[in-house]
């Protein structure tokens, strides 16, 4: 068992195995937020979602010295200065300039997705190692940018479908498609095809549906799936028909319409798919 103060002790004897463990925290103690914010001498980690990766020096814009007192006209004017020259050597060159824009527009995507830092930081990554690669000549950086954002979705297990990545891109949904594929081969991102079932809870969320015809969803989606109806479908239109095929079977019913507005495909595409998985499961329409 390992203790707080990092001694390992074998709970039947009590023996302690190891001690004098190194103390990485700081020498300091605090005993809430206010007294750790005064006491710490370190800023915010390094992230990877800004071009400097968050290691640069910010000039505050309150116009107070240390004391909170205010600053005379002459020093305002000088911290102005300072202040706009800051910002200007943040990005020595072109090159810093485009990753400033594209970790930029991939932050812009992601709040406007609502998911969470995490794929940020992977998103971050993958567009790093493509610029790293030369893979952005010939390509917009807006492209490249989305289909990094795209990828880390997939990769962090929060699928996004391209329909809700073009929504809030600059881009067509075709160049994210293209540029998606030819920076996933090129990096040899090795990521696998979306599992259906992995849209199931938010479109079921969305159309306010209980958990049972969730389930049921789930249940269609794997059996359909072992029957090697999925290969070569929309893993989004596959979920959307489950889900309709369910809503039906539970006497939850929703519309081809509401379905397909929430997944954003089309009522024909949950028609084919839904004809395709209540055959398949032997439920006669």
């Amino acid at each position: 068992m390992r203790t707080a103060d990092g001694d390992l002790i074998h709970e039947e004897t009590g023996l302690v195995v190891e001690e004098d463990q190194i103390d990485r925290g700081p020498e300091w103690r605090a005993f809430n937020h206010t007294e750790r914010q005064k006491k710490s001498r370190v800023g915010a980690p390094t992230t990877q979602t800004m071009h400097d990766k968050g290691l640069t020096t910010t000039i505050d814009w309150k116009d107070k010295d240390a004391y909170g007192r205010s600053i005379s006209s002459e020093k305002r004017s000088q911290m102005h200065r300072l202040r706009k020259w800051q910002e200007r050597i943040r990005t020595k060159d072109a090159g810093e300039r485009n990753l400033q824009f594209a970790l930029s527009e991939i932050d812009r995507m992601a709040s406007a997705m609502g998911v969470p830092h995490s794929v940020r930081e992977v998103a971050s990554v993958i567009y790093r190692r493509a610029l790293d690669e030369d893979l952005i000549r010939g390509r917009s950086i807006e492209g490249v940018a989305t289909s990094a954002l795209y990828a880390a979705c997939r990769q962090e297990g929060i699928p996004r479908s391209l329909e809700e990545i073009s929504d809030v891109s600059r881009v067509e949904r075709k160049e994210i498609g293209r540029t998606y594929r030819y920076v996933s081969q090129e990096l040899a991102l090795g990521i696998k095809p979306v599992d259906p079932k992995k849209y199931v809870p938010r479109f079921s969320s969305e159309l306010e549906l209980p958990e049972h015809v969730q389930s049921k969803a789930n249940e269609i989606i794997e059996t359909t799936a072992e029957q090697g109806l999925l290969s070569g479908k929309s893993p989004t239109g596959f979920a959307a028909a489950a889900i309709y095929a369910a809503s039906l079977l539970c006497n939850e019913k929703k519309t081809q319409r509401e379905v397909a507005g929430v997944a954003q495909v089309t009522e024909v595409t949950i028609r084919n798919r839904y004809q395709e998985q209540i055959e398949a499961m032997g439920v006669h329409n």
